[in-house]
């Protein structure tokens, strides 16, 4: 009886936020029962149990209220058994609301444009890889496949130093080209922008040159604790880690961080369980966390991606979409691009140099 109410209720949620946010955010919430006025609910992780009583527990509340009218309270608890003590009013508290959604004229830091120069000084700093300050959160665009990856990314970036780690480490799974790299390094120019946090951002090349390059110098003991040293530590490209002493190395700082309660996001091209090349308990210990998969572009968010890199770089002035394809014409006295005189072949005519601007 109660599986089926909850089936109901499902169908009624699916349908007032949509097939997107539902399969983001409620595809893996569960029933554990009803009592009197009460409703409990369970999911895997803090992440979505915090994301989802801050952002869609009336909605939960009111789907339920259709259903059965006596219900007055959702109570949302987190599956393992080593988080479910948390109880359910800590998430909601403002003060995560307000890093999730900043108000009050208060607009969280990872939200500028551009990144300044004592951040990317700080982290250089720190021994840190060199980072693109296009990588922002502004400037990143979101879709269907990535907007979990991305709230996941926007939650870590607005902690705060003595936070509780809701998720621990972030790992994120990608093929080439769609937005990891970008969202770490996001997350490293968002956290280095106030004094609170250190936040360091290696490549896993560069993890390996600076653990070998310190055992020939004979600095492996300060090299350590300078990483032990770190607020948030985000690795990208963790497929690329080689070496069993430089794998026993990581896997000694990442269990060092995380059992110290410091943040660890990491990226890689395949989920955890894939990466043949590290040992059993590296990988064990990478799907501990919160693994978050980016999928393929769909055509709306590769025309929005398209739009935002146009903007950046040239005057738009016009951007037309013919049979799944895209160009873009523009003009200015120093145009970066030359529009192409002859159109695709889909059967479209092509745009008249003289078009004027729209």
């Amino acid at each position: 009886m109660e599986q089926d109410r909850w089936s109901r209720v499902k169908g009624r949620l699916r349908t007032s936020v949509g097939e997107d946010v539902y399969t983001s955010w409620f595809a893996r919430m569960d029933l554990e029962g009803v009592q009197d006025e009460s409703v409990h609910l369970s999911v895997p992780t803090r992440f979505l149990k915090s994301w989802i009583q801050a952002h869609y527990a009336d909605r939960v509340l009111t789907c339920w209220q259709a259903e059965m009218p006596e219900v007055h309270r959702i109570d949302l608890t987190v599956r393992t058994a080593m988080r479910s003590a948390a109880p359910a009013k800590e998430v909601a508290a403002p003060a995560d609301q307000r890093r999730i959604e900043p108000t009050n004229g208060r607009h969280a830091p990872e939200l500028r444009a551009t990144a300044t120069a004592p951040v990317s000084a700080s982290h250089d700093a720190l021994g840190g890889s060199p980072l693109d300050p296009r990588l922002t959160f502004a400037s990143f665009v979101m879709g269907r496949s990535n907007t979990l990856a991305h709230a996941a990314a926007r939650q870590v970036a607005e902690g705060r130093r003595g936070d509780p780690v809701m998720f621990n480490p972030l790992y994120i799974h990608a093929g080439v080209g769609l937005g990891k790299t970008h969202l770490l390094q996001a997350v490293t120019w968002a956290g280095n922008s106030g004094s609170e946090r250190k936040v360091l951002y290696l490549t896993a090349e560069k993890f390996m040159y600076g653990f070998v390059a310190a055992l020939k110098t004979q600095t492996a003991l300060a090299f350590k604790e300078a990483l032990r040293g770190i607020d948030v530590l985000v690795i990208d490209d963790l497929q690329f880690l080689q070496g069993k002493s430089t794998q026993a190395e990581f896997c000694h700082t990442l269990n060092a961080l995380i059992d110290a309660g410091r943040q660890v996001v990491i990226a890689a091209d395949r989920p955890p369980s894939d990466l043949e090349s590290l040992d059993d308990r590296v990988r064990s210990r990478l799907a501990g966390g919160l693994v978050v998969e980016m999928g393929s572009l769909g055509e709306e968010l590769r025309l929005g991606i398209l739009k935002s890199r146009v903007a950046a770089a040239a005057p738009i002035m016009r951007v037309s979409t013919c049979r799944k394809r895209c160009w873009i014409i523009w003009r200015a006295r120093s145009p970066i691009m030359a529009a192409t005189s002859k159109a695709p072949s889909t059967g479209c005519s092509p745009i008249p140099s003289s078009t004027p601007s729209r």
